[in-house]
């Protein structure tokens, strides 16, 4: 008899995200994406982090400051660097995991790249214009979102 007690689908991909996401070298907010085939086919991941090439030595991780002296306009989410991982044509009725929900801007990546459904985990900017204006472009442009269902398993890796 098989194994029972194997990962649903849901569980390993949003786990590939939330490992993709450890890579971050942001010290505040780590976050992972994973883009899925509809046939269940990992086409690329990303983490939030700042574009080749800059080094992550040399631009600011700051939060608070001057717009300029803050990691905002330099870094780029998990769900775009995803997108733009992809080496492999159109991402048409794709799925994309996320470890945090997408902002207005990754939204817009979203929805002009094909994808057609979001799994996020965790929401917890929920109240925030940025988080509203993507769930209102999102809705409008017939993308499906839905809250990943944490099942409670432990899953311990020693590297």
């Amino acid at each position: 008899m098989k194994r029972k007690n194997y990962l649903t689908w849901d569980e390993y991909f949003m786990g590939v995200s939330v490992l993709s996401g450890l890579r971050s070298k942001d010290p505040g907010t780590q976050v992972g994406a994973c883009i899925v085939s509809s046939d269940n086919k990992i086409l690329s991941m990303g983490y939030n982090g700042f574009p080749s090439g800059c080094s992550d030595d040399e631009f600011p991780w700051e939060r608070e400051g001057k717009e300029l002296e803050t990691k905002y306009p330099y870094v780029t989410h998990s769900e775009l660097n995803a997108i733009l991982n992809y080496r492999g044509g159109s991402l048409e009725g794709a799925k994309i995991y996320v470890s945090l929900f997408p902002c207005n801007e990754c939204a817009k990546a979203i929805i002009q790249s094909g994808i057609r459904t979001v799994v996020y985990d965790s929401d917890k900017y929920a109240d925030t214009d940025a988080v509203i204006a993507s769930k209102r472009m999102l809705d409008a442009a017939g993308v499906r979102y839905y809250r990943y269902e944490r099942t409670g398993r432990r899953i311990e890796l020693e590297l």
